[in-house]
């Protein structure tokens, strides 16, 4: 018989791991697994904190694809279009015509983007901690606005420059803010010219609380923890505007903040709007327990989804309720997923996923933490250790795991890297000047 061309749209947690199960069952007798992403690599969102942090090197936050999904074949492009009336993917690689792909089996799995509001400014101001781009942006950020501050003689340029706002107060927003904090009151040790008190540090959350994956007294104790670090957390309040770095506030507050970071949700990948695929009202793809995608009452056949893009049914809770967008969910969707898609293969039927939420585990900076697993709370030190082992443990692959070990066997013998590589952003900045021909106007 011809093998079955499975086809995997994106390569983060769902991608890869699906990806990576589909070819250690399926000989290349039953299936060509075929992964379609526009990036190289699966970057381990959990991981991007501490990497922008500078607690691990930011390419060992991220998972090589085609070292670990060696058995399968990669594409480097992006899904454009997916008819699956006619089991066709339109594919637009990286350079060159765009090609269509034909596929027995489709996993649709291109994750989320920053969920944005048409706030004015934010546009032009802000900036997402989605990826690891984003996350060695904000690092060289942060550092160069220190710089900025200690050379200026200009009070409201250096209040500006040491004014850091962050907006949403979920897993991505709390840590991010408190790692990012962690790392300048460690570099201000180099820097004479500036007092610990001149640094503002500003969490806008539109709710009443903060961490809502866990319960109130430990999202509570969280902000209790930031406010002993001087930082000022405005709950139930909202951006109103950021235009020209002026923040702007519901509760009538107004300041200037260089730096504007918005981490307040996610939403579904665009990309789905260019498939045919059924929707809810959050516009994720209606999915049941078996990671099948369904249209009202009929499965469609050959296509399955998971992760932050699909709305599976969580059996562990009352009907209504769907699985949260989380990389525990993630992992064990694409594992299930997987198994099912060889079951199917060969002529079996597909299993319900079924996964209890086992808790939530969050870094607040060094040597601190919160904690909530199988109603375990624990917080401090123990909750960081948590945190770490975790993480370490969940991401792939054994080279991945050593080389972030040795990250953080070396901090607690070394002082943390606090400098910025701004020109990572801009390379050809100086190349350009230099070889600009004698007499030619300056660009």
């Amino acid at each position: 018989m011809n093998p079955k061309r499975i086809l995997v749209v994106g390569a983060g947690h769902v991608g890869l791991y699906a990806a990576l199960r589909l070819s250690k069952k399926l000989s290349s007798r039953e299936a060509e697994v075929m992964v379609v992403d526009p990036q190289p690599h699966m970057t381990y969102q959990p991981f991007l904190p501490e990497a922008a942090a500078g607690n691990i090197s930011p390419r060992h936050s991220v998972v090589p694809l085609r070292r670990e999904l060696r058995r399968c074949k990669m594409v480097a492009g992006t899904v454009t279009r997916i008819e699956h009336d006619r089991k066709v993917a339109t594919v637009q690689p990286i350079s060159g015509p765009a090609r269509e792909i034909t596929y027995d089996h489709v996993i649709v799995a291109p994750g989320s983007v920053s969920r944005t509001l048409p706030i004015p400014g934010l546009h032009e101001q802000g900036i997402g901690f989605k990826t690891i781009g984003e996350a060695i942006y904000l690092r060289n950020h942060v550092l160069d606005r220190l710089d900025v501050a200690a050379a200026t003689p200009d009070p409201d340029v250096r209040r500006s420059a040491l004014t850091f706002t962050f907006v949403g107060g979920g897993y991505a927003g709390i840590e991010a803010l408190a790692e990012m904090e962690d790392m300048a009151r460690d570099a201000l040790r180099y820097y004479p010219e500036l007092k610990q008190d001149e640094v503002r540090w500003v969490l806008v959350e539109a709710t009443q609380r903060v961490l809502p994956e866990v319960d109130r007294d430990m999202g509570a104790y969280t902000v209790q923890q930031l406010m002993k670090r001087n930082m000022d957390i405005r709950l139930d309040t909202r951006l109103e505007s950021c235009v020209d770095g002026v923040v702007k506030l519901s509760d009538g507050d107004s300041f200037r903040s260089d730096t504007i970071v918005w981490t307040a949700g996610v939403k579904p990948s665009p990309m789905l709007d260019s498939t045919d695929f059924p929707r809810d009202d959050r516009r994720r793809i209606t999915c049941l327990p078996t990671l099948q995608v369904v249209d009202g009452d009929q499965v469609l056949e050959g296509a399955w989804s998971a992760g932050d893009c699909a709305a599976v049914p969580d059996l562990t809770k009352e009907p209504g309720n769907f699985c949260s967008p989380s990389a525990q969910h993630a992992v064990r969707q694409a594992a299930r997923m997987a198994d099912n898609i060889t079951a199917v293969i060969r002529g079996r039927e597909p299993v319900n996923y079924k996964h209890k939420h086992v808790g939530s585990v969050a870094s607040l900076g060094l040597h601190k933490g919160v904690a909530q697993v199988y109603g375990i709370k624990m917080t401090g030190w123990p909750a960081w250790v948590m945190h770490r082992t975790y993480h370490m443990s969940r991401i792939p692959s054994f080279n991945r795991k050593v080389r972030v070990v040795v990250d953080w066997s070396l901090a607690f013998f070394l002082k943390r890297e606090v400098v910025a590589l701004g020109q990572l952003h801009d390379p050809r900045e100086e190349f350009v000047e230099a070889s600009q021909p004698v007499g030619a106007p300056r660009v």
